[in-house]
């Protein structure tokens, strides 16, 4: 190695760095703390970590939370904050592939309602799909938009898309806003 990688390797971080990266831990645990319990769950957090997620939770006094939130802060130090950020992102819409995904199912779902051979295809292409119950939901949310009702059976139909998809490629993305759908429902 050269001197010139040697001094880029240890060339220490800037106070205004650390700073930065301070406040953007705190703010990763503003964002932790305003989440309901059901997805704090979902999250691999410390035992530490989520006490004091916990705790500011009941916290009402400003000055109190301030203090606790600095606290979540330091222990976001400490702990891997890159799957909790990745993770949040997802949760808020960031990730551009579970957007795509989301997109291409509702475009899927829109084009199974307006045309009949979109279905042939829908089957030809996952036979191991139910093909009355597609036909029973489709069927169903034509009639629902015609009479300007609300949704029901093209959420179903949407629901029942992402299954097909999801068991015919594991790997695929899930937001988890669509999975509190389905228990909302």
């Amino acid at each position: 190695m050269n001197t010139s990688q040697e001094e880029d390797e240890l060339e220490p971080v800037s106070k205004s760095e650390i700073k930065r990266q301070m406040i953007a831990l705190q703010k990763l645990g503003e964002e932790l703390v305003a989440l309901p319990d059901s997805k704090l769950d979902k999250l691999d957090l410390p035992e530490t970590l989520r006490d004091a997620i916990n705790a500011a939770k009941r916290i009402t006094a400003h000055g109190g939370l301030r203090r606790q939130l600095q606290y979540i802060g330091r222990l976001m130090r400490i702990t891997d904050a890159a799957p909790i950020a990745e993770q949040l992102s997802a949760w808020r819409g960031d990730n551009a592939e579970v957007n795509a995904v989301f997109h291409r199912m509702e475009h899927l779902r829109t084009r199974l309602i307006a045309d009949d051979n979109a279905l042939t295809e829908f089957i030809s292409a996952h036979p191991d799909a139910d093909a009355q119950q597609l036909r029973n939901l489709i069927r169903n949310a034509r009639r629902e938009a015609a009479a300007s009702q609300p949704p029901k059976s093209s959420r179903a139909l949407f629901k029942l898309i992402r299954e097909i998809l999801s068991d015919d490629s594991p790997g695929m993305p899930r937001s988890d806003d669509d999975a509190e759908d389905e228990t909302n429902d």
